[in-house]
């Protein structure tokens, strides 16, 4: 069963989001912030993670950043999740180290299909 750690701050889209990753067979870690995304990948290293950009304490793109710059969990694959859907949002998201790049509200099939292809490209 793959892990997917999954860093968000509002505890509704956390909580439902969570809510279907497990219905779909995955073990969920739960961050609240950045710096607590930070540090669940280096302590549990998870085989995927879901960033929201906009983060307290530590934004996304910084958290990001402090992961795939750490040899540890460098190779685990990030996908950014954010409302801002503008093109330079995604180029963002991607110069910070994401590996995908997926919009709120989440469609649940789209991201299921992302997810699944990293963790088979990761594998």
């Amino acid at each position: 069963m793959a892990t997917i750690l999954l860093v968000e701050d509002n505890e509704l889209n956390r909580d439902m989001l969570s809510r279907r990753l497990m219905r779909n067979g995955f073990e969920v870690l739960l961050a609240v912030d950045g710096q607590q995304g930070v540090d669940l990948a280096t302590s549990r290293r998870p085989d995927l993670i879901l960033m929201d950009m906009s983060l307290p304490v530590l934004d996304g793109w910084e958290a990001t950043r402090r992961v795939k710059a750490d040899p540890q969990t460098a190779a685990i694959p990030v996908i950014a999740l954010t409302a801002h859907a503008m093109e330079q949002d995604r180029q963002a998201a991607m110069a910070a180290g994401c590996d995908d790049f997926d919009t709120k509200p989440v469609e649940l099939p789209r991201l299921m299909e992302k997810i699944r292809a990293l963790l088979a490209s990761a594998g």
